[in-house]
């Protein structure tokens, strides 16, 4: 299908002023120079988005994301480079953008709608969906300047989305909401990426981006870090949040986008599961046993040391989680080769093929090294249950007529 976006060596510079000069007099001494800094957001960011694809972009705060995305959107022009965007176009970029406070939600709808390119007979006929999105059926005709933040995002976050745009854009607005409306919200997203939409996402939760994303962008000091699997990219921004990856410093970063070489102080090298029967089928049935075998290497001496196990489903959703706890409680790990067993006595799961991430936490539980999709496994109900997880039932019925009937 071709790329959505194109990003082609993007850098942007603002201009940081130190002093600002009130007076004639001043102006004329300093000739109508005012000192200032150069401050680049964006450092020659190079970038393919293919059409139909999610792709999340994540940074620190000050690392260049939210810049990025105005680039694309349009409100922001580069200093140098260039953004090719291909295909209608919306952007749900700041709390509120656009909304006039004086006005109600209602004219607001309409404002934010003739922006967007809508006729009014276009919005009389999405305006009904617009607002049952938002939830402000009894809130549409009172001034949005009464409104409250998660008010803000619902009504602008369904005025985008309204759009069927071909290209989404969102920043890390939707973080205001509440977990309701945020699971809503991604809801709608999974919708958009069913139709084959172009959606990019600013967030702070990996998590999120795990769950939705094809792939991700890593932003650091206005470069681009890393653009690849989103479970990777998530790894080297846990990293970079450490401060344990040369990315770190804004000098070492290259600037065509490859991966930056991490130091770590453990290295989880590989992972399997175990369960009877193995060997003659690729499934275990609901109900027996699992072993997940982590192995790992310790390159520097390590105390406090602790492992997670998360079982998740394809979709990224989290179906348990739980770290070694007691078993490396006062443990002192030298350097070499170790592994760790997570035994479960019985798997409670139903049907499914479900992906294995590992952790590795120091004392204070921040994490050291993450292997996602380190192995996985899968789950077959010889029985009749159906949904996620089985759950022991005893049924005793009661003949008509028997006194244990009588309610």
């Amino acid at each position: 299908m071709g790329a959505a976006i194109e990003i082609q060596q993007v850098s942007k510079r603002f201009r940081l002023y130190q002093e600002k000069y009130s007076t004639l007099k001043e102006r004329v001494i300093h000739a109508g120079q005012v000192p200032h800094e150069d401050f680049w957001a964006l450092r020659e960011v190079n970038a393919e988005i293919p059409a139909g694809q999610t792709v999340g972009i994540l940074g620190r705060n000050g690392s260049g994301k939210s810049t990025l995305l105005k680039c694309i959107a349009g409100i922001l022009q580069p200093t140098s480079g260039q953004v090719v965007v291909r295909g209608q176009l919306a952007a749900m970029l700041e709390l509120g953008a656009g909304f006039q406070p004086e006005l109600s939600g209602r004219d607001n709808v309409y404002l934010n709608g003739s922006l967007l390119g809508f006729s009014r007979k276009e919005i009389d006929q999405r305006f009904d969906e617009i607002v049952a999105f938002a939830e402000l059926e009894d809130f549409i005709d009172q001034q949005v300047k009464y409104y409250s933040s998660g008010m803000y995002v619902r009504l602008g976050f369904s005025v985008a989305v309204s759009v069927n745009p071909d290209i989404l854009l969102v920043d890390e607005v939707l973080a205001v909401g509440d977990e309701r409306f945020q699971e809503k919200c991604i809801e709608r997203i999974r919708q958009f990426q069913e139709e084959g939409r172009t959606i990019v996402v600013v967030s702070h939760s990996p998590d999120t981006m795990r769950a939705i994303c094809n792939s991700v962008m890593v932003i650091e000091h206005g470069r681009l870090v890393t653009f690849g699997a989103a479970g990777e990219s998530v790894r080297i921004f846990r990293e970079l949040l450490l401060g344990t990856s040369p990315g770190s410093s804004a000098e070492t970063v290259p600037s065509d986008g490859a991966p930056v070489p991490l130091l770590r102080p453990i290295k989880i090298t590989g992972a399997s599961v175990d369960y009877p029967r193995k060997d003659e089928r690729q499934y275990l049935e609901s109900g027996e046993p699992l072993t997940i075998r982590v192995g790992y290497e310790v390159l520097e001496p390590l105390e406090g040391l602790s492992f997670k196990v998360a079982i998740l489903t394809e979709a990224g959703g989290n179906v348990f989680s739980s770290t070694s706890g007691r078993a490396t409680e006062g443990m002192v790990f030298g350097r070499g080769i170790g592994s760790v067993d997570f035994v479960f006595d019985q798997v409670p799961l139903l049907d499914g093929r479900f992906v294995v991430t590992i952790t590795a936490l120091d004392a204070h539980e921040v994490t050291l090294e993450r292997a996602d999709s380190a192995c996985v496994f899968e789950v077959m109900n010889p029985g009749r249950a159906t949904g996620s997880v089985a759950m022991p039932m005893r049924v005793a019925v009661q003949p008509p007529g028997s006194l244990a009937a009588a309610y």
